[in-house]
């Protein structure tokens, strides 16, 4: 409803919400949101309302300004500012026949021949790739008008795609037979290949540490298990238990050095480095099993059931050899890590717990283990044969279990941290965050992270926020200024701005890119364990 209030001599009106006001001293025009307007003033006495009699109120000096107030009012002009916008693209399914496409992908997905692409527009774009700067690209509708120009229709095309697609999955078959094949002819007619590559990895580094401890563990393992059949000592036997499993476990190793040489497919685009943590992590279980496992039993076994032992002469002198041989392969295990942690600026210790080389920290815990072992087997034989109580025995093979478990307890632990992805050292991902930063282009970096992928190869991701201030004076410095600046003087419409704003904005996107990539190579040249880089667009 209408509600009036009376102030030195003066009506405001409170109208409903749907109406616009225009008050003046002696008249209220009312705009209704239809565009229709009422007069309410004084001359109109039809249907005047008690509320509306104190309005006609008034003195002839009164009416006068009332009358001046109005015509300037009415002589003061409406401004209203209409924004000008661009009418909102709906980009449909035809639009993406702008996208580009590779050479190889239109050959292998549209069926055409090298030379029906000589024929289409090329477009040099910027590479994602380190080895080249730029590379051509095709229009996605050029291709398909052209495989449609080649196989006449969409379903002979499609037939094509089908025929391809059987022919090389026979060709596969026909891999796989024919390599087979050929492992058969060379295990016949033997291998004249010269050495490959990954057999040149025993002869040096950890897998030189490798073979030398299975050919040592090997001969120890046939002469303990000599000796145990000949004194029935349960310590010599957990001493040939345990020479067998570093055996076996160390085969293992040999073949996750091996695989781990292979080359990344597209099955696997990062590589295989895991498999040595892999080969280490079942080393560590096989320990725990067959080492420590049997040990255990024969010690309790021994403990239950005590048995006499005859001499202990041939054990000594085997497990005094055991100990020289085990001490060297130590040796050989410790000069490797040293000078790999050295090069990697790390201390023994760091190297080690980190697990920066899975196969020769299984070599080298395995071994010192062994040296520990043999001094536990020795020490209870010597009981045994001094006071003639075999529980002693028992109790050493006990020990040399609980060494054995302690050891691939440490083995599992450390090789499942490197699979799962840990973090690298803050101390590096620092070095890495404080290069992005030290960047004019870059404004700041969120959601670091570092992860190492095994074997010194680090994958690192962040979100960055980019200056576009800095990236778009980047792309102006390549530009003839004054060219641009008479662009600019010749844009007239909206449609000109538009064309002039999509050409600049796509090459300043490609500024953007070049940028992404500049700060890739600098964190893969100034440190080297960086492999993989991913830098996302805030």
């Amino acid at each position: 409803g209408w509600q009036a209030s009376m102030k030195s001599g003066s009506l405001s009106y409170i109208l409903p919400c749907n109406r616009l006001p225009v008050q003046l001293m002696s008249q209220v025009r009312v705009y209704t949101s239809s565009g229709q307007k009422k007069d309410l003033g004084s001359e109109d006495t039809n249907g005047s309302t008690p509320e509306q009699t104190p309005h006609k109120v008034g003195t002839g000096r009164q009416d006068m300004t009332n009358a001046g107030q109005k015509q300037a009012f009415l002589k003061e002009p409406i401004q209203v500012k209409v924004k000008a916008v661009l009418k909102k693209r709906e980009y449909g399914p035809k639009y993406t026949q702008n996208n580009f496409i590779t050479g190889v992908r239109a050959i292998n997905e549209f069926c055409l021949k090298s030379s029906d692409l000589d024929q289409l527009r090329k477009i040099k774009r910027r590479s994602p790739h380190d080895d080249t700067e730029t590379f051509t690209v095709y229009l996605r509708s050029d291709v398909e008008a052209k495989s449609l120009e080649v196989w006449g229709s969409p379903e002979a095309l499609a037939r094509e795609r089908k025929r391809r697609k059987e022919a090389e999955i026979k060709y596969r078959e026909n891999l796989f037979r024919n390599q087979r094949l050929l492992r058969e002819y060379k295990e016949f007619f033997g291998n004249t290949k010269p050495r490959s590559s990954a057999a040149a990895m025993f002869f040096k580094g950890p897998g030189k540490v490798v073979m030398v401890a299975i050919c040592i563990n090997g001969l120890n393992f046939f002469f303990k298990l000599l000796a145990w059949v000949y004194t029935g000592s349960a310590s010599m036997f957990s001493e040939a238990i345990h020479s067998l499993a570093d055996t076996c476990n160390q085969a293992l190793l040999a073949l996750g050095i091996s695989q781990s040489a292979r080359t990344p497919d597209p099955s696997h685009p990062y590589g295989f480095t895991n498999m040595r943590y892999i080969a280490s992590l079942i080393s560590g279980v096989g320990i725990f099993m067959m080492g420590a496992g049997l040990s255990w039993y024969h010690g309790i076994i021994g403990l239950l059931h005590p048995h006499p032992i005859e001499s202990l002469l041939w054990a000594y002198c085997i497990l005094a050899g055991s100990l020289v041989s085990e001490g060297a392969t130590l040796l050989v295990a410790i000069n490797e890590i040293r000078r790999s942690a050295r090069a990697k600026g790390l201390s023994f210790y760091q190297y080690v717990v980190q697990s920066r080389d899975p196969s020769t920290n299984v070599v080298l815990l395995e071994d010192a283990a062994a040296v520990l072992s043999v001094a536990v087997a020795a020490t209870c034989m010597g009981l045994t044969s001094l006071t003639g109580n075999p529980y002693y025995d028992s109790v050493g093979s006990l020990g040399v279990g609980t060494l054995l478990g302690t050891v691939s307890a440490f083995l599992i632990y450390t090789n499942t941290e490197a699979l799962l992805g840990r973090s690298i050292q803050p101390e590096q991902l620092q070095r890495l965050t404080e290069l992005l930063e030290s960047d004019p282009v870059v404004r700041a970096i969120h959601d670091v992270k570092a992860t190492d992928m095994g074997m010194s190869k680090v994958r690192f991701k962040a979100e960055v926020d980019f200056d576009g201030r800095v990236v778009t004076r980047s792309y102006l410095e390549k530009q003839d200024i004054e060219q641009l600046l008479q662009e600019i003087q010749q844009v007239k419409t909206l449609e000109e701005l538009e064309a002039f704003m999509l050409k600049h904005g796509e090459n300043i996107i490609d500024t953007l890119g070049a940028e992404v990539d500049r700060l890739e190579k600098d964190l893969k040249q100034r440190n080297p364990d960086v492999r993989h880089v991913d830098l996302e667009i805030l």
